[in-house]
């Protein structure tokens, strides 16, 4: 189970063998064997003991601002895994097997989307040409993003221009499909201009901190994405990852404001945005815990979700491990098999591979370039 600290004042203390949570006067232990991680959202007071003994356990300790974002996170001071995993992540926002492995998560997301869409439509009947008519849309935008071919690097623009437009008729349709005092204009991030986006928001955090995790422990460098770019302190592997994982969250808050089960008081006007205050972060976190216990079929078994986060990882993992490969103190990048297909802009010079290809990398020690 996850562990959330979520009332001010709290305490997470260390006794004999378990975690000691206090509340005002209430105290309960918690066995570690049963925590997965721990959730700290708020004013609270954490001993160095209650820390090491998730260290010990291998309980990751994350805190989360008041927007539902990890602002720091508790972990072991050694990488997850073989250092080799991030030196050939570098490649991949240059080889096509990065864009193939981009494309796979985001055609994964929009699947999702259409799936809570056909839910959706069943009980809106006087709407189900508006669904069609988005869900028609989503598909074609996937078919879209199938067909490009060439580097992330090359395709960058033309990929995330496609999901971008696409995005906008999804959350269009599902502010109609709100109550009419929850209806909202568009996405809006940190701050939320809107209560369904202040609680989206503090999901897609909690699903961040989900994803980071499993990348540390998988050997991922949750900084070097594909199509995300790099920037100061950007996860963009992190953001590259979770595209698969959000129907997840954005499933949960749906049918909390569908289902009438948000009330005004679930937020607070603050800095010029919505926030999700504490009775919201309650019912939020309830309902995303409910739904990582759900179960998917991966590799013809039935998993956790909470588990399938780690078992991709790990599978992006071994998947640069097998395909991606360099031989160390030879010269510039090249590649070993001949392109076979098109690539997606005119001016893509690099002699490229067929997706999937096995991949010889290497670079030049006697003398460099800009």
């Amino acid at each position: 189970m996850q562990l959330v600290i979520n009332t001010y004042g709290a305490s997470l203390r260390k006794k004999d063998d378990n975690f000691l949570v206090s509340v005002d006067d209430k105290k309960s232990e918690v066995s570690p064997k049963k925590v997965s991680s721990i959730l700290i959202s708020t004013s609270a007071v954490v001993t160095t003991d209650a820390l090491h003994l998730a260290i010990e356990n291998n309980i990751e300790v994350v805190m989360l601002d008041y927007s539902g974002q990890p602002f720091a996170r508790v972990w072991h001071c050694r990488p997850g895994s073989t250092n080799r995993i991030r030196r050939l992540q570098l490649y991949l926002d240059r080889i096509p097997l990065g864009l193939e492995m981009a494309k796979e998560w985001l055609s994964e997301k929009i699947t999702g989307r259409v799936e809570i869409l056909k839910q959706m439509k069943k009980r809106r009947k006087v709407q189900e040409e508006l669904f069609d008519t988005v869900i028609t849309e989503l598909e074609e935008a996937a078919g879209r993003i199938g067909a490009v071919r060439g580097t992330p690097g090359i395709c960058r623009g033309e990929i995330m221009g496609v999901e971008g437009s696409c995005g906008r008729n999804y959350f269009a349709i599902l502010s109609q499909a709100l109550p009419s005092k929850f209806r909202f204009n568009g996405r809006s991030k940190n701050p939320a201009k809107d209560p369904f986006n202040a609680m989206l928001n503090y999901a897609y955090g909690v699903l961040y901190s989900k994803v980071e995790s499993a990348c540390i422990i998988a050997g991922l460098d949750p900084y070097v994405g594909i199509l995300h770019t790099d920037n100061y302190n950007k996860l963009s592997l992190v953001y590259d990852i979770i595209e698969m994982f959000r129907p997840w969250a954005e499933e949960t808050v749906i049918f909390l404001f569908t289902g009438r089960r948000v009330d005004d008081d679930f937020f607070r006007e603050s800095k010029g945005g919505v926030f999700l205050d504490k009775p919201g972060k309650q019912v939020l976190i309830a309902a995303l815990g409910e739904m990582f216990e759900k179960t998917e079929r991966f590799q013809k078994r039935n998993i956790k979700r909470s588990n399938v986060i780690q078992f991709r990882c790990h599978q992006i993992a071994n998947q640069i491990l097998k395909e991606v490969k360099y031989d160390a103190g030879l010269g510039d990048l090249r590649y070993n098999e001949e392109q076979t297909e098109e690539p997606c802009c005119e001016d893509l010079q690099t002699d490229g591979l067929i997706p999937g290809a096995e991949i010889s990398l290497s670079w030049d020690t006697g003398g460099g370039g800009d």
